[in-house]
Order: structure tokens, then sequence, then C-alpha cells
């Protein structure tokens, strides 16, 4: 993902965040999460991200106050703008295979 994407994948998501510093925690797990990393665990996005622990990054997603289903909607709907073909089907398989 190109980094203006991520600005604008961000700035749409980022009213859904309460406070600054889940929302700035937000854009660099999404930045890590489009990474060319082998891995993809709550270690590697911290490091990434430039992080001593992943604690940040399991707080982002365990406790911080942020509205998960308008991010969900948001995300869904930019990636429709962006990638969506009329009478396409986008299928998700996070098992790797």
């Amino acid at each position: 993902m190109v980094m203006g994407q991520l600005d604008r994948v961000h700035d749409r998501i980022a009213g859904r965040f309460r406070r600054s510093e889940p929302r700035g925690r937000a854009r660099e797990y999404v930045s890590g999460l489009v990474a060319g990393l082998e891995r993809k665990n709550g270690w590697t996005l911290a490091e990434q991200s430039g992080e001593v622990s992943p604690d940040g990054m399991q707080r982002l997603l365990r406790w911080a106050d942020w509205d998960i289903d308008g991010v969900r909607d948001d995300v869904r709907d930019y990636v429709v703008e962006h990638l969506g073909e009329p009478g396409g089907v986008l299928i998700v398989d996070d098992t790797g295979f």
C-alpha cells in the first residue's frame, strides 16, 4: 500500500478513535499489516512501528475505546471504492492458504 493510500484510509477511520494515542497506534498497526513482513503478530507489528514490546498494539485491540463496527464499515467502503467491480465478489481467506 502506497503511503498516500495508507493516509487516506487512516483519515477515513481516524474519527472512530476517541483519543489521539490509539488513533496513532491504529495507523502504525495498519502500516504493519500492509508491510512486507514475513510474519505478522503483535511482536513484529510493534517492532515495525518502533515499539519495544507488543503491549501497545495489544492494548489497542483489547482495551482502547474505538468504534470497531465503524472502522470495519469504513475499510470495507474504501476497498469497494478502490478495488470493486460491478457484480464482483470479495473472498477473504485468513488461513494463509
